[in-house]
Order: structure tokens, then sequence, then C-alpha cells
């Protein structure tokens, strides 16, 4: 699933530059199309993570990878900014809450001192979806034209879907083969009813705010990465076309970083404890990653710059599995909502990302205001730490949930 996530989402990124030759499109208006996806993606990230606690994840990735595969076909039939608006908006209203129900699935098949790690292997698999992506599209695209491609991957995602219904079941107790010792280590089976998501104890938690704010900031530059790198690559550097598949190299990196970045949280954590472990990883993380934005905005050579960038992706990675193992902590039976909230914030700063990178390329006429609002915003999202307290779970008051609910097990 996690593949399939950003080899769809880097699929619009890699086309870019045909796509907006093809459709006449100008920074600004590429710039709209790709807001349309974050608009629906914050709208429905909330709602999404809220049924994924209830029904748990068999059901609701079954719905969410069809309906993002649908759009992913549909966006090779668009013929202009508006159907590609349209498109873009329902694709990101379909994959909202994919990475929250992972959180749920997360949270009920693994124990607690494995989260970090088990998160980072879902986070790895995405940034090699996204590392696919160019090494697979430029061929592609290159000899049967951009739209072929998002033909490609909407038939590959239908076919997970079944895959995924079949073979994937919500609880551990429910699998054959699952002994009652595994299932007593993962500790969740007994915590599994469901209550409404308590929306008093969120606008209380100042943890959920620092989250959806720290989110938001990084997710502020790292969609640069998912929308605008290959273009950046050759209209302000200079790239060839075919030099674009290096933009598969941060997201390699990113893999590496997401990986490590779980082990090195666990480890942080078994060392300082959940509140300053969590803070220590993605207060350095973000720091980096400013420094590494502002470092590329300086550097006059094309390879160095792109390194420079490739350096800012890895820190925002590295500290992704800690974000979304702090969710899981906080929400604990509702890690998906609490995920969701989070990513809401996330996809708020790439709408933002998205609206302003257009504006600040025409304005500018290079791309120097689109690095410099990054380090800004990624030192921003490091300083947001300090609100964020991962020992501190959601406190859910009696007046803010009804009465539970068993959830569903398949």
């Amino acid at each position: 699933m996690s593949v399939l996530t950003y080899l769809d989402r880097v699929c619009i990124s890699v086309a870019g530059p045909r796509l907006q030759n093809d459709l006449g499109l100008s920074p600004h208006q590429w710039g709209l199309a790709t807001s349309a996806f974050g608009i629906a993606y914050a709208m429905f990230e909330i709602p999404s993570g809220h049924l994924a606690d209830r029904f748990g994840a068999r059901a609701m990735l079954t719905r969410i990878v069809t309906w993002w595969s649908a759009f992913t076909t549909l966006t090779g039939f668009v013929t202009n900014l508006w159907s590609l608006m349209v498109v873009r908006f329902f694709f990101g209203a379909g994959e909202a809450g994919a990475y929250p129900t992972a959180a749920t699935s997360v949270f009920r098949w693994f124990p607690a001192v494995e989260r970090g790690r088990a998160y980072g292997v879902v986070l790895l698999s995405g940034q090699l979806g996204a590392a696919l992506a160019p090494l697979v599209i430029v061929p592609v695209q290159m000899r049967f034209g951009w739209r072929v491609s998002f033909y490609l991957f909407g038939i590959v995602g239908v076919l997970w879907s079944a895959l995924w219904w079949r073979a994937y079941r919500n609880r551990p107790a429910d699998v054959p083969g699952i002994s009652s010792a595994e299932v007593a280590e993962i500790g969740t089976d007994g915590i599994l009813s469901h209550s409404p998501f308590p929306w008093s104890s969120l606008t209380s938690s100042a943890s959920v705010w620092g989250l959806m704010g720290s989110a938001g900031a990084y997710l502020f530059s790292y969609s640069f990465f998912l929308f605008w790198l290959p273009t950046y690559m050759v209209r302000e550097r200079g790239f060839s076309e075919s030099e674009t598949k290096l933009s598969a190299l941060p997201f390699l990196l990113g893999a590496a970083c997401n990986l490590v970045g779980g082990i090195a949280r666990d480890a942080a954590v078994r060392r300082f404890g959940l509140r300053w472990g969590s803070r220590l990883i993605c207060q350095s993380a973000l720091s980096i990653s400013a420094l590494a934005a502002a470092a590329a905005l300086c550097s006059s050579n094309k390879y160095v710059a792109f390194a420079w960038l490739a350096v800012c992706y890895g820190g925002i990675t590295f500290q992704q599995t800690t974000v979304f193992a702090t969710c899981i902590e906080i929400g604990r039976r509702y890690a998906g909502a609490v995920a969701g909230c989070m990513n809401s914030g996330a996809a708020l700063g790439g709408l933002v990302s998205s609206l302003i990178f257009g504006y600040l390329v025409e304005s500018w006429g290079n791309y120097d205001g689109v690095l410099l609002s990054m380090a800004i915003a990624l030192g921003l999202g490091a300083a947001l730490w300090f609100l964020i307290d991962a020992a501190e779970p959601l406190r859910v008051t009696e007046a803010s949930v009804a009465v539970a609910t068993p959830s569903r097990p398949d």
C-alpha cells in the first residue's frame, strides 16, 4: 500500500514537465492543480482515520486504494486545468486516511516497543515507491506519453485491493496460527472497543495541536519533492529530461532515513524516555533539513544544490517515523483519529505550499523564494516540538465520548 501511495503521488510530479507543456499550464496553474489534492486530503484525513479506528484496516484500505486507483487512471484522461483539478481533488479525497489507517494497523498488530521500527518499514516502503516512480515513469512516458503511466498504476492498485481484502484481518486473534501468547504480547486485543472520537480531548491537547503544526511545517517543504522537484531540475537547474531520473535519489535516501529513524526513535525512547527521546529525534532532523535547504539556495553548482536538497529530504524523512509513533502513543485506541488530525495539519501545509510556490516562482523569476520559505518552515517545525509530549496519552473524559460499541473484526 505504501509503495503504491507514493508511486501514484509522484507519478504526477515526474510527468509534470510534459503534462504542463501538453495542457499549457503556468507555474501558478500547476500550483492550483496540486493544491486540489491538498484541499481534499486535508478535509478527509480525520474522518478516514476515525473510520479506521471503528471498522479496521481491512475494509478501509480496500476502499481507499480502490478509490484512489480509479482517479489515478482518470488523471490520464484530463484535457485542461479544470478537469485536472477535479480529478486531483477526488484522488486526494480517496487517498486520505491511508497512513492513519496504517497507524491503526500498527497499533493493533505490534507491541509498543516495536512500533517505531514497524512504522519505519511502512514509511520506508513509501520512499521506495517514490524512488521507483521516475525510474518507471520516465521510460514509459518517453515511449508512450505521460498518460499511459497513470493507466498502468491505476490497474496495479485495483489488483492490490483484491489481494489485501483476501489476506488481511483486523485482529491478530482472528488469524489462524497466531497463538494466545503472541496476542498477549501485543497487548491490544482487550482494548479494541471503539468510542466516538473525543473531540473535546483533542482540542485541549497541546501535543495534538503541536503535531498538526509541526507536520504542516515539514509537509510545506516535503511537497516540493513530491510535486516540484523534476520541474525545478529541468527549468531552474538545467537538467535534461533523462537526468530527471536522478530525482529518485532523494527518495532512496528517504527510505533509508525512515528505517534508521525508526530504529533511532526506539533507541532514543529507551535512553531518554518518550518525551525527550521523541523531541531529540525530530528537532535535530528538522534543524538539519532547514540548514540543507538554505545551503541548496546558496549553491551555484546544480549537482551540489541537488545533493543539499537530498539531505533536506533525508532529514524530513528521518523524523517522520517518530511523528507517527507519537500519534500512536498519544492516541492509543484512537491512533487512527489522532494520526488523521496530524495528517490534516500536514495536508494544510502541503496545500499552502502548492498555492505559494507557484506565486514565488513567477514573482521572483526563480526558485530562491521557494527554498528560503522551505528553510523557514522547517525551523518552525523543529521549534513546535517543545509543545509535544509523547509520554502524555490523550485524556479521554466521560463527557467527551459516548458509550463504546464493539469494533468489527473484518
